[in-house]
């Protein structure tokens, strides 16, 4: 549901992204966010240019022009587009990288080798997704590994020479969460501290490099397990201007997302996000979906860079 000419709220308007993470992982994820965009309030999605079913994903999208499509950055937990011989460092003879976040986060921040490589590959997946000819809405990561230091350096380098029109800024407010889900609360705590910390720098960043982001981001504490009641008890509580909520919609069973997020329950965030009384509920708060691509144009008319 991207944005109409003429439908722009005032100061206190609240607009909401509702991204798909994890397009290309396979044809049930494909096909779930396909879904839950076209019958539901998702209206925009993040393409990993390595997983198994990306070309289906690519297919998909240019058939759904509505559709808003960003990248989804992969160094970890999937596959590389340069060969071991060129990323010898980061990932592993199958062309694979590490399954630990934590430890690839350490061996990127501490290896000079790795940050080169990890340099050659961000260029690599960004030319992989601006040869589809699909509009590049925006840029994120798989695991939120566009955060790293390193990758967000990375990254803002490559916009001095690429279009990246947007980019997500993790960096989600705890209250607000443990008052709509108490559970896991130590997990959250911590990811709290750590996307937190990341976020203060990373802003200033993104702020000096004058590349857009939503101000309010959800879905970080709620990875796989984002359902109807977490919907209809969120919207209420958007604030003004602009909100990421980004999700992982899919139908079920699929053996992709067993293999990496068994615990993930993606079919009940797509039928979240398809659900009547969500979609009643929005229109009922006038919150107004937009897609990232919307993005550049809302911030330059909030007059913030």
């Amino acid at each position: 549901m991207p944005l109409k000419e003429g439908d722009r709220g005032g100061p206190a308007a609240r607009y909401l992204i509702v991204n798909g993470d994890d397009f290309g992982l396979s044809a049930q994820v494909n096909t779930g966010i396909v879904r839950a965009h076209q019958q539901g309030i998702l209206t925009n999605t993040s393409l990993m240019v390595t997983a198994p079913a990306w070309e289906e994903a690519v297919e998909l999208a240019r058939s759904t022009p509505s559709l808003g499509v960003g990248l989804h950055m992969t160094l970890v937990q999937g596959r590389a587009v340069l060969s071991q011989q060129d990323l010898r460092a980061i990932i592993d003879s199958a062309g694979n990288f590490a399954h630990d976040p934590t430890r690839a986060g350490f061996q990127y921040y501490f290896s000079q080798r790795a940050r080169e490589e990890i340099r050659a590959e961000c260029r690599a997946q960004l030319e992989r997704f601006l040869e589809t000819g699909l509009p590049l809405s925006h840029i994120d990561g798989h695991l939120n590994i566009h955060m790293h230091p390193v990758v967000m350096d990375a990254l803002l380098t490559l916009a001095q020479e690429y279009p990246i029109p947007a980019m997500r800024l993790t960096r989600e407010d705890l209250t607000t969460s443990l008052t709509l889900d108490p559970r896991h609360a130590l997990r959250k705590r911590w990811e709290s501290f750590v996307f937190t910390l990341l976020a203060r720098t990373t802003e200033k960043k993104l702020r000096r490099a004058r590349v857009p982001y939503p101000e309010h981001l959800f879905g970080l504490y709620q990875s796989g397990a984002l359902n109807e009641a977490y919907l209809l008890g969120l919207l209420p509580r958007l604030q003004a201007g602009v909100t990421e909520l980004y999700c992982h919609p899919s139908f079920l069973p699929c053996p992709e997302t067993e293999r990496w997020t068994p615990t993930y329950q993606r079919d009940v965030e797509l039928a979240a996000l398809t659900s009547p009384t969500v979609q009643a509920l929005a229109a009922q708060e006038d919150i107004r979906f937009v897609s990232y691509r919307e993005l550049p144009s809302l911030r330059a008319e909030a007059g913030i860079n």
